[in-house]
């Protein structure tokens, strides 16, 4: 008599439970195919554009503000146009990519760092040291970005670390109003009253056992936030006072075709702009999809 042995159901990890439920939304499955594209092409632009915009040995002064579709010079076709300087402008977008997504990036990166530790200090501290922290915060919040980050490039000047810092400056308070509040219904539950009655150091029980449990909602807000800082990066650099003209970003180059959006060379201007808000639009996608998977109370 033969037996039938049953086999145990596959265990599903939460990162497979995340892709699953993440994958139920088309619209985010879109933008987060596009972002990666997008990625994928400013991590490799010396190998998928024709030209290295930034190469005065490769421009052609005889290119100039040619339409989109035009067949250049060299050989080959300038499917979104020339500026004034006869740089490929699709080339000039995708290395303008790379710039604004290493400024929003990084930027972000460094802005977390600075604003869990700080909000995650203040709620595991408390009392005095948690209402000065709020104070601080709520201070930062209560002015406009923009206005911030005009100051601080003003005292430091041009330059893609300089905007970082700017960026970096401006956003941290968002991360540690974020973890605070998540940090506070996080240190009521028993597990950080046992860790507390194990005697274990502060620093293990924050870094161990609270900040794990505080990272999805921070998850979300980091992912938009790089939507923010990357239009942020573009609205400082179209004002003048962003990244230096060796290192120009796709706010740099809307600002370089501006000029001539009333004479008809729309181009210079239109095709970095969608490029920005195609990124920006992807980013936003990616993120408020996390936002829906991520919160337990909106999962059914």
């Amino acid at each position: 008599m033969s037996t039938v042995v049953a086999k145990a159901p596959a265990v599903e990890t939460p990162f497979l439970r995340l892709a699953r439920d993440f994958a139920r939304a088309r619209t985010a499955l879109a933008g987060l195919a596009v972002l990666v594209l997008i990625v994928l092409a400013a991590l490799f632009a010396r190998w998928v554009v024709p030209q290295d915009p930034y190469d005065l040995a490769q421009l052609d002064i005889l290119d100039g503000m040619m339409a989109p579709g035009s067949l250049g010079g060299g050989g080959w076709t300038y499917w979104l146009g020339t500026d004034d300087q006869g740089r490929d402008m699709l080339s000039a977008i995708v290395f303008g990519l790379r710039t604004s997504l290493l400024v929003g990036v990084v930027a972000t990166l460094i802005a977390l760092a600075v604003g869990v530790a700080v909000g995650l200090l203040a709620a595991y501290a408390g009392d005095r040291v948690d209402g000065l922290v709020m104070r601080l915060v709520d201070i930062q919040l209560s002015f406009p970005a923009i206005l911030i980050a005009l100051i601080l490039l003003a005292l430091l000047g041009k330059g893609v670390d300089k905007v970082i810092v700017a960026l970096a400056a401006v956003q941290w308070a968002y991360y540690a109003r974020t973890i605070r509040g998540s940090a506070l219904v996080e240190r009521r539950k028993e597990y950080i009253e046992a860790a507390q009655c194990l005697a274990l150091p502060h620093r293990r029980i924050m870094m161990r056992h609270l900040l794990p449990n505080c990272l999805p909602p921070l998850i979300v807000v980091a992912t938009v936030q790089v939507a923010h800082a990357i239009a942020l990066e573009a609205t400082l650099s179209f004002l003048g006072v962003g990244v230096p003209v060796t290192q120009p970003s796709l706010g740099m180059l809307i600002a370089s075709g501006y000029q001539y959006m009333l004479s008809g060379d729309y181009w210079v201007s239109l095709f970095p702009g969608l490029a920005l808000l195609v990124t920006i639009v992807a980013i936003n996608l990616v993120g408020d999809r996390l936002r829906d998977v991520l919160n337990p109370r909106l999962n059914h």
